[in-house]
């Protein structure tokens, strides 16, 4: 009796003994994480100490030493869009053509995918990839080529993106970025993937409506079309997210992501400063940008004096029917009214045909300027 109870204590001791080496090794690697979660907020701290109230007009952090795996993580901080899905670029070889579709493990297996005839996203077969830190590694690499859906599921969005893309994009693109800079909104400037046109970017330190975030960049254009009316602004294409909500079954327009290796060696899909040149360091730029709060669009947009200065954007009034035609509507009163002093034609040619088309030619950027204000306010969706 006496030796089965002694080797019960021993067996009672030496599983004691393991639990107590393991509670030690525990305790080491949560010490060791404790330590490096300190060092990680001293850093942080320094950078916030350092770092100006909205947009940094030089970095201010150095990166030299920095990981592929820090840059993937300053990349997926900033250009957060949808996480289940993302675009990916193709190109048929035969034929040159070329476009996005959502990336999914079961592309064009035979009796799995039926591509074109069933869209992707009605695809009752769907394995969309999700964003993983590779996935963005290949493309900064040059494996591939991708892009973002910027609208998430609920319809938020943690980023903005004004498209810029014809022959005066760099004259628009700085008048745009100097309302920017008034407004007190911190952007990034971006050369696009043809080198012949710049998105500017908007970076959200939390998710906000994308209607919200869409008034905000049509207000902006707004204001740059009424401050600097000599410009026609005939360079600005569209706002990404492109709607307020999400398409059925679609995922919203996409947008394809900077840095990819390939137009990166000719100057491409960088980042540019105020003057429009590339930021010698592209991460330290990155690393440097402050992100938007909700609070800050939310005030700019509630201090529009009147709905009329969101181009684009007219205001609900209580009790109005949402389905009221158009020309039923109140007519435009802008209360930034811009005087007209340029010569005009005496005959401007235009044409109805569902809509009214105005011939540009010839006409004065002032009058075409009042012209755009007046389609937006009338039709949302000009």
């Amino acid at each position: 009796m006496k030796t089965t109870d002694r080797e019960t204590v021993l067996q009672n001791i030496s599983a004691v003994e393991r639990q107590i080496f393991h509670l030690r090794s525990q305790q080491e690697e949560a010490e060791s994480i404790y330590r490096s979660l300190k060092e990680d907020l001293a850093l942080i701290d320094s950078r916030a100490a350092n770092r100006p109230e909205y947009r940094a007009e030089s970095p201010i952090c150095k990166t030299e030493n920095l990981t592929s795996k820090e840059k993937i993580t300053i990349f997926l901080r900033l250009f957060q869009g949808r996480k289940d899905v993302y675009p990916k670029l193709w190109q048929n070889q035969k034929t040159g053509k070329k476009g996005y579709s959502p990336a999914c493990s079961n592309e064009w297996i035979h009796g799995v995918c039926n591509k074109p005839r069933i869209k992707c996203g009605e695809c009752p077969n769907q394995a969309f990839l999700p964003v993983t830190p590779e996935a963005i590694l290949d493309h900064l690499q040059g494996r591939q080529v991708i892009g973002v859906y910027p609208m998430l599921k609920d319809e938020t969005c943690r980023l903005l993106a004004a498209d810029f893309d014809k022959g005066a994009w760099r004259e628009d693109v700085m008048a745009f970025t100097e309302s920017c800079r008034v407004a007190g909104i911190p952007y990034a400037i971006e050369r696009s993937r043809s080198g012949n046109g710049a998105h500017v970017w908007f970076f959200f330190s939390h998710s906000v409506t994308a209607s919200t975030a869409r008034k905000l960049g049509s207000y902006l254009v707004t204001q740059t079309m009424s401050r600097r009316h000599q410009l026609d602004m005939a360079s600005y294409d569209r706002l990404f997210p492109n709607q307020d909500t999400l398409p059925k079954g679609g995922f919203g327009n996409l947008i394809a992501l900077p840095l990819q290796y390939h137009p990166r060696q000719e100057g491409n899909t960088l980042f540019l400063n105020d003057q429009l040149e590339p930021f010698p360091d592209q991460w330290e730029f990155l690393a440097s940008l402050v992100p938007i709060q909700p609070e800050q669009v939310d005030e700019i947009i509630r201090n529009v004096s009147t709905p009329e200065q969101v181009m684009g954007f007219q205001g609900a009034h209580v009790g109005e029917d949402m389905d009221t035609e158009p020309w039923l509507k109140p007519a435009f009163q802008d209360q930034n009214h811009i005087s007209i002093n340029d010569p005009i034609p005496d005959q401007i040619r235009a044409v109805i045909s569902q809509r009214l088309f105005v011939e540009k030619s010839g006409l004065p950027a002032s009058l075409i300027n009042r012209l755009q204000r007046l389609a937006a306010f009338q039709n949302p969706e000009f």
